[in-house]
């Protein structure tokens, strides 16, 4: 039975090693973001150096959220390296510890990795998130902050104006602020009777409020407008459920909003599956984990460390690559939102497990 001492070692010396690579993430992925979105933002107006390094810093944790499978991945097989050329696996195993036993440390520590990334670290990614987007959108930037969509949206209202299809090139506000707004306006016979392209539409009660806009219709001359108001009968939570990304919605919200959704006769794919997948987070560092060490514990016996590390990142990555692709299934509604994403943990999971049981008990 392993000791409370080696335990809280083990579980000290992962934390401690997870967040040295945490750290060094940040700063990589800092660096990279900063200077791609500087290239792309330097000739807007208003944009500023302070403004590039604020968006960049309010990016970081949302970032994160994608890369810690990986982090958990290589610190799981740092620390379990560190540890065996160290001869102190060895040690243990020599006083009758068990490798589960000492695996438990480091599960339990990414467990709770998980349950902080959920229950923390996601609603300040999508707080910061919806800043950034509000901002870029202020900027009149396109697309392409991370957790933005990746096509133009269009919705359509009926008043008795007529029809009004929508469209946005960049959204804000979970999606009661368009950039780059088009609002194309047919007439009684279905034909086209009106083009406004605005620099952002703001939705308030009962009306969307164009600013900077341009009115283009089949006679005359482009018209340009300050401001211009046109009706609506969309409600805010409507437009929000049509519009918004998933990851500019809190954890704790989605289950909310995935039922305002379907009241709404939506189908919530995205929500649901986004929810699902955050519930599912920390097992899927536990995983990770135990990818880890299915390559990590014996490698120095064999001498194939460079050949099983490589094998571990490889397993890690294919595990992550199966698990974005079964999100993108269960948001387009091709399967189940829990089967999408619970299934790649449940099986990497299972595999984890039976390979250890290989290694360690035959």
């Amino acid at each position: 039975m392993i000791g409370m001492t080696l335990w809280r070692y083990l579980f000290r010396r992962y934390v401690v090693m997870t967040g040295w690579f945490i750290l060094g993430v940040l700063a990589i992925i800092y660096m990279i973001d900063f200077t791609e979105f500087s290239s792309r933002a330097s000739n807007l107006p208003g944009y500023t150096l302070a403004i590039g390094m604020y968006l960049s810093v309010l990016r970081l944790p949302n970032i994160i959220q994608v890369t810690i499978p990986f982090v958990i991945l290589f610190s799981s097989m740092s620390v379990l390296l560190v540890l065996n050329r160290k001869y102190e696996l060895v040690v243990a195993r020599s006083a009758g510890i068990s490798a589960w036993q000492f695996l438990m440390p480091l599960c339990t520590a990414s467990f709770l990795i998980g349950l902080v990334m959920v229950a923390v670290i996601n609603p300040l990614s999508s707080y910061a998130l919806l800043k950034v987007q509000e901002l870029e959108v202020g900027m009149g930037m396109q697309r392409g902050t991370v957790g933005s969509i990746k096509r133009t949206p269009w919705i359509r209202q009926r008043t008795e104006e007529g029809v009004t299809i929508i469209g946005a090139k960049n959204i804000a506000r979970q999606g009661l602020l368009l950039g780059d707004a088009t609002f194309i306006r047919f007439d009684d016979d279905g034909g086209i009777a009106e083009r406004l392209d605005a620099k952002t539409a703001i939705l308030e009660d009962g009306m969307w409020i164009l600013n900077d806009a341009k009115r283009m219709r089949w006679t005359g001359l482009p018209e340009l407008l300050d401001q211009s108001e046109i009706k609506t009968n969309l409600k805010p939570e409507f437009v929000e459920e049509s519009l918004a990304s998933p990851q500019s919605i809190s954890f704790f919200d989605l289950p909310r909003k995935i039922e305002v959704a379907r009241s709404f006769g939506l189908g919530a794919n995205a929500f649901a599956t986004q929810y699902q997948s955050l519930l599912a987070l920390p097992l899927l560092l536990v995983a990770m984990t135990l990818i880890a060490a299915t390559v990590s514990l014996k490698f120095i016996r064999f001498g194939q460390s460079g050949t099983v590390i490589l094998a571990g990142i490889l397993s890690g990555f294919l595990l992550y690559v199966v698990t974005v692709l079964a999100k993108s299934f269960g948001t387009a509604g091709a399967v189940p939102p829990y089967v999408a994403a619970w299934l790649p943990v449940i099986i990497a999971s299972a595999l984890g497990v039976t390979v250890l049981l290989h290694k360690e008990d035959g």
